[in-house]
């Protein structure tokens, strides 16, 4: 192994060796404690050392990095204590994740790192919006991410490096090519001669590098960073390793040819690098001893004071509350509530935008078209002109990563909106949202300050993938907020709401509604409370809770049955859904009918109803009747769409229910 040390003094090459040297003295001691029994898992970084430590060191300590499984070196590299790391990786109270997660799966801002999910790939756009977080502050900083050779075939990986590549971002994306995905070697993983040539697809620079030699490694690093600091754009790094355990202790190594292990045990980081050290008179065998009897009895003292540590304290309240970022959710009245102007439902939802654009410059707007087109429905038609294509940009399509962008945009100090040109195209972007949005908070204490708009249901004759009404995908979801307004007004004051809290919202809008209902808005600024229905109209004889279109199905039906008298309640949010307004309603007429335009099967209408019996049952004169959309795809065709929607069974389902 050929070290070239350029213009490092003595002092910085025993830094590196220091940094070196702590992470394998760890894992040494991890992998005597899992023989012990007194740990659960470990997933072993020896020999991979160099990477980790290398490119910790050669970037600013107030720059992101997010490492994955065996990066234990950023994290110590970083100065994280022994005792809090190890607190994580037993789930006690004080660990970053206070027991709820396990190993590097945590974030923390005040070491400028945040972890992995177990799904690996979608870190990588999390690091494009922090980075992207940076150039529009215009911060001269470069932030990294690792990834495995593994996770390169993942759809998260190419999303990423051409989102970052469209917009110059600068970050650093770094392959850890260690030989094998879990036991998957790499001629089943890839054809490419080497993963370092997909960053020409992405018109991007890319470097194959020893990943085990310590000063190849940080060489590389410091002067790309330097370089993309002053002149943004994003950068691919190959690093070449071998993992000399397997992908977790249980899985073992059996699979890897033993002459493997024989060639890579040459190339240890660790050994050759303190060789070098020792011919250039810069260690000497009893500073190296020195060096690690101080670490040893480090690291067995932090050992000790973590087992010392308490265990969490079980408390189901405090469970449910961490799942959301506390938030004054307190509305935000209009300052002149005389002046109104009549607007679409449309035109209600771009002013909101507008409006929380010009609160927050902070705030990023993000989708498909969206900037100079103003998007599909011309929802941000002349927000390009306002606030300029650094805050209204299109995007690739690519959903996965502009809402893993959307969290990193959050994670460093800015808010983000990202439309959904469909709400049926959320499913390329569901992993994001679901585990990554919703768990943040919980998992970390950090907040995901993120509205993802979402263009829904059907009236239009759309077909399949164009009108889905899929809330309820995101109902059953804890640490996301889900709004479904039915009017202008409410549109205006949920969306801004909505902006103004730092949780994940999923803000569902009716494309139906868009041009078919206008009504007085208030002009000024103004917020209605996450959470809390709205009574449309009063009635005695029975309950129609619902939302979205289904309000304005009810009001039809209503004003063409005027014998009736029927409490409408609109729920206008779906999570968490207003309670007391259903039990008072429930109360009042004892009749109760749950009308939506999903699917019968596991619509939102089937928790409510079951809440209803479990906490409503002595006020029932009658059975919740759920009336609903047909349990199939949503059909095309004008005859077949009506017949597919909930509307089409109203009278049926309202007779049933007053026949009781």
């Amino acid at each position: 192994m050929n070290f070239d040390r350029k213009n490092l003094d003595e002092n910085t090459l025993l830094k590196l060796y220091k940094h070196l040297l702590k992470p394998r003295m760890i894992e040494e001691k991890m992998l005597i404690l899992l023989r012990q029994g007194k740990i659960g898992k470990w997933f072993s970084g020896i020999g991979q050392e160099a990477i980790a430590v290398g490119t910790t060191l050669a970037m600013h300590p107030d720059e992101y990095i997010l490492p994955m499984h065996r990066n234990l070196g950023v994290f110590t590299s970083r100065g994280i204590p022994l005792s809090r790391l190890m607190a994580q990786w037993q789930g006690k109270e004080s660990g970053f994740t206070k027991g709820r997660d396990r190993s590097f799966h945590f974030g923390t801002k005040e070491f400028k790192i945040v972890g992995m999910i177990s799904h690996l790939g979608p870190q990588l756009a999390v690091a494009d919006g922090i980075a992207l977080a940076d150039l529009l502050d215009n911060k001269q900083k470069a932030t990294l991410v690792f990834t495995g050779e593994g996770a390169t075939s993942e759809g998260d990986f190419h999303e990423a490096l051409n989102v970052a590549a469209v917009w110059d971002l600068p970050v650093i994306f770094i392959i850890e090519n260690n030989g094998y995905g879990l036991s998957t070697p790499t001629n089943e993983q890839y054809r490419c001669k080497q993963l370092v040539d997909r960053a020409i697809g992405y018109g991007m620079e890319g470097k194959r590098i020893d990943g085990n030699n310590i000063l190849e490694v940080y060489h590389t690093i410091h002067e790309l960073a330097e370089d993309i600091r002053k002149n943004p754009r994003p950068v691919l790094i190959e690093c070449m390793t071998f993992r000399m355990r397997g992908h977790e202790e249980a899985s073992g190594t059996k699979y890897v040819p033993q002459e493997l292990f024989t060639e890579w045990e040459k190339k240890d980081p660790l050994k050759n690098y303190e060789e070098f050290l020792l011919q250039e008179g810069v260690l000497t065998e009893s500073d190296q001893s020195a060096l690690r009897a101080d670490y040893k009895q480090e690291i067995d003292s932090e050992i000790e004071v973590a087992f010392a540590m308490a265990e969490p304290v079980v408390d189901a309240n405090a469970e449910l509350a961490d799942m959301y970022y506390t938030h004054d959710s307190e509305e935000i009245l209009p300052i002149d509530p005389t002046k109104t102007t009549e607007k679409r439902y449309l035109d209600a939802i771009s002013d909101g935008l507008r409006q929380g654009m010009q609160k927050f410059p902070e705030l990023v707007i993000m989708g498909q078209d969206i900037a100079e087109y103003g998007g599909a429905f011309k929802i941000t038609q002349g927000f390009v002109e306002e606030f300029g294509k650094g805050r209204v940009r299109n995007t690739p399509i690519c959903e996965s990563a502009i809402v893993g962008a959307a969290l990193g945009l959050s994670i460093n100090g800015h808010k983000a909106v990202m439309e959904m040109q469909f709400a049926d195209f959320v499913s390329c972007g569901f992993n994001q949202i679901i585990n990554n949005l919703a768990k943040t908070h919980y998992r970390w204490a950090e907040k995901a300050d993120v509205v993802i708009r979402m263009p829904t249901g059907a009236g239009t004759g759309a077909g399949p993938f164009h009108s889905q009404s899929n809330e309820a995908w995101f109902t059953k979801t804890p640490g996301l907020k889900v709004v479904y307004p039915a009017f202008a007004s409410d549109a205006k004051g949920l969306m801004l709401a909505a902006i103004e809290d730092p949780n994940p919202v999923m803000f569902f809008e009716h494309k139906y509604l868009y041009r078919a209902i206008s009504e007085p808005v208030y002009d000024d600024y103004y917020t209605i409370e996450i959470g809390k229905a709205r009574r449309v109209r009063e009635g005695e004889q029975f309950s129609i809770i619902t939302y979205g279109l289904g309000v304005h199905w009810a009001i039809e039906y209503l004003n063409t049955h005027l014998k009736l008298s029927a409490d409408l309640i609109d729920l206008r949010s779906l999570l968490p859904w207003d309670q007391e307004a259903v039990k008072a309603t429930v109360k009042k007429t004892g009749r109760v009918l749950i009308l939506h335009e999903d699917t019968l099967t596991g619509g939102i209408g089937g928790e409510i109803s079951a809440w209803i019996a479990e906490h409503c049952f002595e006020y029932l004169d009658a059975p919740v009747i759920r009336c609903a959309s047909l349990d199939t795809a949503i059909p095309m065709n004008k005859a077949l769409e009506d017949n597919f929607l909930a509307k089409a069974r109203l009278d049926e389902d309202v007779k049933r229910l007053l026949g009781y």
